[in-house]
C-alpha cells in the first residue's frame, strides 16, 4: 500500500491518506463547493469555503466547525525535503539602488505600515524619476538614504521588518 497524501489539519492532527480509501469515501456533491459524506454510517455536511490551490490549502467547514487543511502529495514532500517550498512567493525584505542616482523624494518614514504598490521613494538617474513601490505590505524596518544623497548600484534604500 503506497501513502497518496499527508493531511494536515489546523496543524494539530496529520493524517496519513492511503488512494484506496480515498475512492471509497462516500461523498455526494449538493451544491457548489457543498458535499454531503457518510462515514461510518454518520452523515457529514461539508463545505469547502476557501481554497489556495497553489499552496493546497484550504478552509473546509464540516457541521458548522471550520478547519484549516493543508493536503501534501508525494511530490510536495520530496520537494519540500530538498529545502523548496511549493506554491510560495519570494519575500522581498529590501529594496536597492538598480543603478547609481540622487535620492529625490522619499515618502515613508522608520515604522511605517505600507501596502503592497504604495510609494516608497523615487531615485533620479540619467535625466529620468525611477518610483520605487512597495512589493509587499509590511513595516519600513530602516531608511538607509536621505532626501538628496548619491547612491551607487546595489546600494540599501529600505528595508522591512
Amino acid at each position: 500500500m503506497s501513502i497518496g497524501y499527508k493531511v494536515n489539519v489546523n496543524d494539530a492532527f496529520h493524517f496519513d491518506l492511503e488512494e484506496e480509501s480515498i475512492s471509497k469515501l462516500d461523498a455526494v456533491k449538493t451544491d457548489l463547493n457543498q458535499f454531503h459524506v457518510l462515514h461510518q454510517n454518520t452523515p457529514y455536511k461539508a463545505e469547502i469555503v476557501s481554497s489556495h490551490f497553489n499552496q493546497k490549502k484550504y478552509t473546509v467547514k464540516v457541521n458548522n466547525s471550520t478547519y484549516s487543511v493543508s493536503i501534501a502529495n508525494a511530490l510536495d514532500l520530496l520537494i519540500k525535503d530538498m529545502g523548496f517550498e511549493v506554491g510560495l512567493t519570494k519575500q522581498v525584505n529590501a529594496i536597492k539602488a538598480p543603478m547609481p542616482g540622487l535620492i529625490l523624494e522619499i515618502s515613508v518614514v522608520v515604522g511605517q505600515a505600507v501596502k503592497e504598490n504604495d510609494n516608497l521613494i523615487i531615485l533620479g538617474a540619467m535625466k529620468m524619476e525611477n518610483s520605487f513601490l512597495s512589493p509587499r505590505d509590511g513595516v519600513i524596518k530602516t531608511i538607509s538614504v536621505a532626501l538628496g544623497d548619491a547612491v551607487e548600484k546595489g546600494q540599501l534604500l529600505i528595508e522591512f521588518e
